[in-house]
Order: C-alpha cells, then sequence, then structure tokens
C-alpha cells in the first residue's frame, strides 16, 4: 500500500521535464524493473541547486521518488544534495513497500550521478562523490523505510 504522500507524488508530480543546457545530467535504470530515471541540475556559481527537472519511465513509485528528490535538492547546495540518500527520499514519502525501495535507490544515484557530470563538467570538487552506478540492480538494498 502506498501512502498518502507516495501518491500525491505520482498523481501531481513536481519539477517534471528537461532543462537545456543542465549544470549536471545524471541517468540511471535497474535492468530488472526496467525503470530509468534522468535528473538535470542548474547549478549556480556558488554551488546551489537553482532548478531541478526529472522525467522517468517507470513505475508510480519510481516517478514519486524522483519528484521527491527533486524537491529535496533544489535550493541546496551540491554537499548539502550529497547527504540526499535512499533512506531520505523514503522517510520523506512517508514509507514505500520493500518491493519499491530500489526506486528510492534509483533517485539517489540519478542525484550523484548529475552532481558527477557537473564535477566532470567544472572541475568542482564535491566531498564524498564516487563514479556514479549507471544500472544500480546490483546492489539493490531490500528495506523497509
Amino acid at each position: 500500500m502506498y501512502t498518502e504522500k507516495v501518491m500525491d507524488h505520482f498523481e501531481h508530480p513536481r519539477n517534471v521535464g528537461e532543462l537545456e543546457n543542465p549544470s549536471g545530467m545524471g541517468t540511471v535504470g535497474n535492468a530488472k524493473c526496467g525503470d530509468i530515471m534522468r535528473i538535470y541540475l542548474d547549478i549556480d556559481d556558488n554551488q546551489i541547486i537553482r532548478d531541478v527537472k526529472f522525467k522517468t519511465f517507470g513505475c508510480g513509485a519510481a516517478v514519486a521518488t524522483s519528484s521527491m528528490a527533486t524537491e529535496l535538492v533544489k535550493g541546496k547546495s551540491v554537499q548539502e544534495a550529497m547527504e540526499v540518500t535512499n533512506k531520505a527520499v523514503c522517510e520523506a514519502l512517508d514509507g514505500l513497500p520493500p518491493v519499491k525501495v530500489h526506486c528510492s535507490l534509483l533517485a539517489e544515484e540519478a542525484i550523484r550521478a548529475a552532481l558527477w557530470d557537473y564535477a566532470e563538467k567544472t572541475g568542482a570538487v564535491i566531498q564524498g562523490l564516487k563514479r556514479p552506478k549507471n544500472d544500480i540492480s546490483e546492489h539493490e538494498e531490500e528495506e523497509e523505510y
């Protein structure tokens, strides 16, 4: 069963679309379920995320976690965006069914992939940033949040 917040973000997703000339763009997928998530970031000279958009191909939970992830990073510094984990996304949505937790992993990795792209383009150093995974299905966590 999905929470009210999950249903709201699925039925009324925030920040859908794409940005022209994004500062960073990240795309990740899950080969097991077929979900694909792309996040676009517009980052200013002070490393603040001015705008963020997403496009997701997947289930309702994938759309909801994408939407919530964009809300969690918008207006934040790139370092604060690094603190957005799959657990934080799940908690912000008041939980996900255990079989859908992998969607929140997609959101976390898509943010990391977009930040990686930004760092590669600009030479910015982002503490704790590691090369993102393109396919998260090999490293899924089956935890309930």
